[in-house]
């Protein structure tokens, strides 16, 4: 609701509009700002704590006298991650975030949400920084693992359910990073610049679905400049689009170390977050330091400091995070068991069959047969991307290769291991077959296993994380050539990406199966495994697009690459709102794999597309399985030609479960936002009269049927 509303007594609005009123300035003050616990770049406990508050990524005091609760905050979206905060804390570790877009599936991503509110809430923590759902508009961003997809549709449902599931257990979520955190290089020095139609059709566009849908708790902002002002700084953003026109309550906190100003405040930033990185770097605490003066001295308006309070406030006593929060005690106890199955099947359904001419699902009862397990750490377990998202698994990581790297989060760039290893699920698997591990080191000394092998499967991984972007698509350490030779020695190759990004294919066309298996969590080995053995049947489509050749994105060179770390970078987002598939069908342009795309051990039929118009799109058709055995299909439908021309959209999508011989019928009614334009002039949805093109796909670039329909034309929305 728009904090402009009247509300009733209970209402949150209405009691943090009480409570305000109560609180002493100091009281006040003490709201606005986290401090972060002691970790590795914050090595000092800081005074402002008190004893026997447990280390975290944020503190917030609470003011016990009127009954408000501290904040404890986590990083969150792959499991509660806190890393370096405390000696010993495990969680449940989820699959990457891309993994769980690669499922289109909501409820999962529901189910996902309810394991982080609980596992938070055993541990103290009332706030997740979860909800992370920046587009993936280069291939080559080092933290596209923790984000969901390149389509704004998409990764708005996910994020919609994980952040529901979450304050379903009264646990605060954020969404973040608002907005146009697309890229890691220089990250606090870099200017995202974009059309502001565009930005309202694409990035923003996720940020208001998944708001709308989801009342998450509050919103944290980018690094980044937008347009020349920082995200946590930018009036246009905070103001006149979350808080005006969407009409936001909740409140905005800033990421870690991106306050440089405390006239942020006056821009719409409520909250400065881990101050001490603030600090680090910029030389200055700005809300405790600066903040209070502006206020003493007019420069802040007492109204704006009342606001910036009760939006806090308002969000604490919407989620409940009032009720429990001191406690420790979850809505449901914590069953691990329960979590672990969670995390499994998030890697099963978002495990993509790029390739498949028919070797798997595995055959090697009859006669029992020898298979070359190559590469990728795979005797150890699966690996994860670096940063603030990691998660450490109960056990601990099965490994740790110290790598580095510049700048503040370097010490923190290192491949870790999850102990779901691959080689051991494929052996339990496979019990009549003889299976031998070779680490991947040597192209030579692959070949030497490979060659006396029936099957080999080369487990190939590159090191993904937070501050980091990719300078090229290509396998590290050599893999690609490990992968050229043992083609060439066994016939019957399969390979296993683990990856949080596409990767470059030289060595497409010589193997006969790719699985993208992304970074698939604590359970990883397990449900690459079940694919590979015919267990489970692969149901994952691709939630971004792989290019055959960076030439074919909007940026092939990417501005700052190699800069030295502190080095001011504008990236031109000229695309606009066309990203990922979008940009791939207007420029006509093939990619290596298209959105949405993924295979099957059955087949399905869709047929029988009929679409209503006036008002806005509704299709509904029939989808089949056609094959022998249980399968999931995740039919799409696509906008792809308007009044004004060529135009793609993803519209919707649905996930479908069938039994062989088994029809469904479908139905999906089309965002109108996604029909339209957003006009900056009249400052709303604009639809135009006129046809549209409609396709049912099974990719974006995979039609199968088409209809036209005429839209009444409108305006709408602000």
């Amino acid at each position: 609701m728009n904090q402009s509303e009247p509300h009733d007594a209970a209402s949150p609005d209405a009691r943090a509009a009480a409570i305000e009123e109560q609180l002493t300035d100091d009281e006040r003050f003490g709201l606005l700002v986290s401090m972060m616990g002691t970790n590795t770049v914050n090595p000092h406990r800081d005074p402002r704590i008190p004893e026997g508050v447990p280390m975290s990524a944020g503190y917030v005091p609470g003011v016990p006298r009127l009954g408000v609760p501290a904040l404890t905050m986590s990083d969150a979206s792959l499991g509660v991650t806190n890393p370096g905060y405390r000696e010993g804390d495990t969680a449940t570790a989820l699959p990457a975030g891309i993994a769980l877009g690669a499922t289109f599936n909501p409820d999962l991503a529901r189910a996902a949400g309810h394991l982080l509110g609980r596992e938070a809430r055993a541990r103290g923590f009332n706030v997740q920084l979860a909800g992370g759902i920046n587009l993936a508009r280069d291939p080559r961003n080092g933290r596209n693992f923790e984000y969901l997809s390149e389509d704004p549709l998409l990764s708005a449902v996910l994020a919609a359910a994980s952040i529901d599931g979450i304050q379903a257990e009264q646990v605060i979520s954020t969404v973040k990073h608002f907005s146009l955190n697309c890229n890691e290089t220089n990250r606090h020095w870099l200017d995202a610049v974009i059309d502001p139609a565009a930005h309202r059709e694409s990035d923003l566009l996720a940020f208001e679905i998944a708001i709308e849908r989801s009342r998450p708790g509050a919103v944290m902002t980018g690094y980044n400049k937008v347009n020349g002002e920082y995200a946590g700084g930018n009036a246009h953003l905070l103001q006149d689009v979350l808080k005006g026109a969407w009409g936001y309550p909740g409140w905005v906190m800033s990421d870690w170390g991106a306050t440089p100003d405390w006239e942020f405040a006056l821009a719409g930033l409520d909250q400065e977050s881990g101050v001490q990185m603030d600090r680090l770097m910029w030389g200055a605490e700005a809300f405790p330091e600066n903040l209070r003066a502006a206020y003493e001295d007019g420069r802040l308006p007492r109204e704006r400091l009342a606001e910036m309070v009760r939006r806090i406030l308002r969000s604490m006593f919407d989620v409940g995070i009032d009720a429990w929060a001191g406690t420790g005690t979850p809505a449901d106890p914590v069953d691990r068991d329960e979590h672990h199955q969670v995390a499994l099947e998030t890697a099963r359904q978002g495990i993509v069959l790029l390739t498949n001419d028919g070797i798997l699902p595995l055959d090697v009862a009859d006669p029992p047969a020898t298979i070359a397990v190559i590469g990728g750490f795979a005797q150890l377990g699966v690996p994860l991307g670096t940063g603030s998202s990691a998660v450490t698994p109960e056990g601990g990581f099965a490994g740790v290769v110290r790598v580095g790297g510049p700048g503040i989060m370097g010490a923190s760039r290192n491949l870790y291991l999850h102990p779901s290893s691959p080689l051991t699920a494929l052996r339990a698997a496979f019990p009549d077959a003889e299976i031998e591990f070779d680490p991947g080191m040597n192209p030579a000394e692959s070949v030497l296993l490979a060659r006396r092998c029936d099957v080999a499967i080369v487990f190939a991984l590159r090191l993904e994380g937070e501050s980091f972007d990719l300078p090229d698509l290509a396998l590290p350490w050599g893999q690609d050539a490990v992968i050229e030779r043992v083609a060439e020695a066994n016939p019957n190759t399969v390979v296993v990406l683990e990856t949080g990004n596409p990767v470059a294919m030289p060595w497409r066309d010589r193997v006969r199966a790719i699985v993208q298996a992304w970074y698939p969590g604590q359970a990883g080995g397990q449900a690459i495994a079940d694919v590979l053995s015919g267990a489970v049947n692969p149901s994952g489509r691709l939630p971004v697009t792989f290019p055959a050749d960076l030439a074919d994105t909007p940026r092939p060179e990417l501005p700052g690459l190699g800069t030295r770390w502190g080095t001011p970078t504008t990236i031109r987002y000229d695309e606009g709102a066309e990203v990922g598939h979008r940009w791939f069908a207007q420029q006509g342009r093939a990619p290596l794999f298209g959105f949405g795309h993924g295979l099957s051990y059955t087949s399905f039929d869709h047929a029988d597309l009929s679409v209503e118009g006036g008002a806005g799109v509704t299709a509904t058709f029939t989808v089949t399985n056609t094959g022998d055995r249980a399968g999931t299909v995740v039919p799409q439908v696509y906008l792809t030609a308007a009044p004004d021309g060529p135009r793609t959209r993803l519209l919707g999508f649905e996930r479908v479960e069938l039994d062989p011989g088994e029809s469904r019928t479908v139905t999906v009614v089309a965002d109108p936002r996604l029909l339209a334009r957003y006009s900056t002039e009249a400052g709303a949805w604009v639809l135009t009269a006129g046809p549209y093109d409609i396709v049912l796909a099974r990719s974006s670039t995979d039609p199968v049927a088409t209809a036209t329909v005429h839209l009444d034309g409108r305006t709408f929305g602000s």
